[in-house]
């Protein structure tokens, strides 16, 4: 009920005595006072505190809940950023604000983290903040719910990502059984079945995972590869397929047989060494997949053949004389030909063939070996007797006319450097120089000689032979060949170019920087090639090496960090190897300082606080800044504000060329003219080391820099007013509601609830002057007037708003 719904005439039909015209204007003040604090909320969210939902698994930009805001009245609009979550129970980033119609906002998902039921929690508390231009703020909570979504199977373990190989030997290697177990599990813990596609009779999938083989495989009648699709489904019906292939492995289970037809082979005799006999082949019905499987050889073995295990090729081994017994009255040879599928323990089977030698009319000398490899030293003396042919050569033949040979013919390249000594014999004897630091030697690392050994007597051969008739005598002579490698010898140690190495290097120098090169020599020939190796020195108490050398150039590296303050020269001693012989040189590396130090303060933060009406000049709680810095003097530093200082109030005293400065109040705060806004500071300093630098050098000059970071909060003076008024006492309970960060908004709120009391009291005296004046109560003799201490107080009551008596203690001394 309005004051203006009440008139004169209706206020003294209803209103005896003045106690009870008293009573109403309480009542109808009470309710305008009311009235007048409601309208007085300036911002608020609308549709908060509330609860909000959404599912998991929801991607980005996901609409979670609404709300507005309601502002106070024009031209005030929320403040850039707001509003905004600045704090989140638990804490998380999966949420944040996006603007949507005027004074509209969404509350929308971010992506990072996504929402998962089964691992997150399933609840969050927002806090939501907003302030608007006019500096009026509201805080509300906003509950988010996670819904848990039904989510497939997954697979674990090999399955998981991949597709699995399974190998199964053919026959009885695997019996019928288990061969796979699946590993599979659902997010909401649901009972899984399992599947296989397409059916297969070879296999079986059970409801536990267990794949299991139903048959024994044969790989030359049976499918090579089986291809199962393996499905896990939950009890909703999702389901995930991963493919499982099985192959089935060739084993050796079947007898390989010949192919050759022919048995019987001839051959003349003295048959050079390496020629075809025969090529004998065979098959294994299990070879599909498997590489050379069949193995041939000869059984027993035969001295005058040999067999190419992999291809059944029989060669003549070795000289076949017809002659020789047993040869001489046996001329047939039988060889037992062996083939097997695998070299131990496999499928065999045999062939007999029969070779026969045909007579040929020679007996030339023979030799055990027609090739020799020798090797001399590079400082073998001439007249050296390298090796005697005759040790290794003989003629079978039995009359002594025929017995006999000799050596001739050595030719080739170093023919001059050996000879045969005496000529016809086979010695082998040395008459150069081998030396290859010799110049006038071509460095040869090898000779390769021909000897031709034969007979002396001619031998006689018949019309019996076409081929040869027209040859009434010939003489059958062999070539060997006789190989002289030249061993070096190590004559002489490895000469560094310089008797000593000096690098100088910046400590910034980044790790893997190249700082210089060592390199020695060799005189001997060939080359023997240098290894370089590091074996003392380049070590300090941190890292056990800090250069590295590489084993092949000599290159010098670092590989860890140089520090001058630490270790200002290193001596290090390089090592050269030719494998056999050494040599030792020392380098020494000198470490060139750098300013790579950054000045250090005793703290990086501080928080300050200075009354508004500080003097100019004060240094501001008595702090100050000392610094450190291992590589630059306390006359190179430099203080300076690089930001927070709006308006110029703060400076340093000194400003450069101390490690002690002060902070100083260089100038007034002005805060009733506006020109100052800001109550809260935060300076961030930087300290350099160029206070000595020239301007010119400060532009190639490696500076560094240090910060420190201070909080300054300004505090203004108190205001205080005292109200006294009679008979009545007032208990104030205060609360704090805001944080010390927002001192200025209780302060704001005080100044205006107390204007606001001024004028109501005001008002309210104008109209009790009005209602004194106009609407006279009626007299009665047995009323007597209120006390004026009991008026006044009761006045005084009703003057309180309403949210103020809901927390005052107040009495009211009425007198008699």
């Amino acid at each position: 009920m309005g004051l203006h719904q009440y008139n004169c005439q209706e206020i003294s039909a209803h209103c005896d005595d003045l106690y009870t015209i008293t009573i109403i204007l309480c009542w109808m003040l009470r309710s305008r006072i009311k009235s007048t604090v409601q309208g007085g909320k300036t911002l608020s969210l609308n549709g908060l505190p509330a609860t909000g939902n959404v599912t998991e698994k929801s991607s980005a930009y996901v609409l979670v809940y609404t709300f507005n805001v309601t502002l106070s009245p024009s031209p005030s609009e929320v403040a850039p950023g707001y509003p905004l979550i600045i704090n989140s129970n638990p804490l998380t980033k999966a949420f944040r604000i996006d603007p949507g119609a005027t004074h509209t906002y969404k509350v929308v998902t971010t992506g990072d983290p996504v929402l998962d039921y089964e691992t997150m929690p399933n609840s969050f508390d927002l806090q939501i903040y907003v302030k608007d231009t006019a500096g009026a703020s509201d805080l509300q909570i906003l509950t988010v719910q996670i819904t848990d979504v039904n989510e497939p199977p997954v697979f674990r373990g090999n399955l998981a990502d991949q597709t699995v190989m399974i190998y199964i030997l053919e026959g009885n290697s695997t019996p019928p059984g288990v061969i796979y177990q699946i590993d599979a599990s659902d997010p909401e813990q649901s009972q899984l079945t399992y599947s296989c596609t397409p059916v297969s009779e070879s296999f079986t999938v059970s409801q536990t995972g267990t794949i299991s083989s139903t048959k024994e495989f044969d790989f030359e009648r049976d499918p090579h590869t089986y291809v199962l699709n393996i499905t896990v489904t939950d009890r909703l019906g999702l389901s995930t397929t991963r493919t499982v292939i099985v192959n089935i492995i060739n084993t050796n289970d079947e007898t390989p047989y010949f192919t050759t037809k022919e048995r019987v082979y001839r051959i003349p005799e003295e048959t050079s060494p390496g020629n075809v006999v025969a090529n004998m082949t065979a098959k294994d019905p299990d070879g599909e997949g498997i590489v050379s499987t069949l193995v041939y050889s000869i059984s027993p073995p035969n001295m005058h053949f040999s067999i190419n295990p992999f291809t059944g090729v029989i060669y003549v081994a070795m000289r076949i004389d017809r002659d020789a017994a047993p040869l001489r009255l046996h001329p047939n040879i039988s060889l037992v030909i062996h083939v097997e599928d695998n070299p131990s323990g496999g499928q065999t089977n045999e062939m007999e063939i029969t070779v026969i030698i045909e007579d040929l009319n020679d007996n030339p000398p023979e030799c055990s070996f027609y090739n020799f490899r020798l090797e001399v030293y590079e400082t073998a003396t001439t007249g050296t007797l390298l090796l005697d042919l005759r040790d290794h050569c003989q003629d079978i033949d039995v009359e002594p006319s025929n017995n006999e040979f000799n050596f001739t013919g050595l030719s080739g390249l170093g023919s001059n450097k050996f000879t045969l000594n005496p000529s016809g014999s086979g010695r082998i004897v040395l008459i150069g120089d081998l030396d290859f630091e010799n110049p006038d030697n071509q460095a040869v690392e090898e000779y390769t000689l021909t000897a031709v050994v034969q007979d002396i007597a001619q031998p006689y051969y018949t019309s019996k032979y076409p081929f040869y008739s027209s040859l009434r005598f010939f003489s059958l002579c062999y070539n060997i060949y006789i190989y002289i490698k030249i061993t070096p010898v190590n004559e002489f140690f490895p000469v560094f170019n310089s008797p000593s190495y000096v690098f100088n290097v910046s400590e910034i120098t980044r790790a893997g920087s190249s700082i210089g090169e060592v390199s020695a020599t060799d005189k001997d020939l060939p080359f023997p090639g240098i290894t370089y190796s590091i074996v003392a020195g380049g070590g300090t108490l941190s890292y056990t090496n800090i250069f590295w050398i590489d084993p092949n150039e000599g290159n010098l590296e670092i590989i860890a960090t140089l520090d001058y303050e630490t270790t200002q020269r290193y001596i290090l001693t390089v090592q050269a190897s030719d494998t056999e012989k050494l040599a030792t040189v020392s380098v020494t590396i000198n470490v060139l300082e750098v300013n790579d130090e950054k000045p250090v303060c005793s703290a990086n933060t501080y928080s300050l606080a200075i009354p508004v009406d500080l003097a100019v000049g004060t240094n501001i709680e008595g702090f100050r800044i000392e610094c450190v810095d291992r590589d630059s003097s306390p006359r190179s530093f430099r203080y300076f504000i690089n930001s927070g200082n709006v308006n110029n109030h703060f400076t340093f005293s000194p400003s450069a060329g101390s490690n002690i400065s002060q902070l100083i109040l260089a100038s007034r705060f002005d805060y009733d003219s506006g020109l100052d806004t800001v109550w809260d500071y935060r300076l961030r300093i930087y300290i350099t080391d160029d206070n000595l630098l020239s301007g010119s050098n400060r532009a190639t000059a490696l500076i560094e820099t240090g910060t420190v970071t201070l909080s300054i909060k300004v505090i203004p003076n108190p205001t205080t007013t005292t109200t006294t008024t009679p008979a009545i006492t007032l208990l104030i309970r205060t609360e704090n509601v805001y944080s010390e960060s927002a001192w200025y908004v209780p302060f704001l709120i005080s100044v205006g609830s107390m204007l606001l009391l001024g004028l109501l009291g005001y008002l309210s005296f104008l109209l009790a002057k009005y209602i004194r004046t106009y609407c006279p109560p009626k007299p009665k003799a047995d009323k007597r007037p209120l006390p004026t201490v009991w008026s006044q107080n009761l006045w005084n009551f009703c003057m309180t708003p309403m949210t103020e008596i809901a927390r005052f203690d107040f009495t009211l001394s009425l007198s008699s």
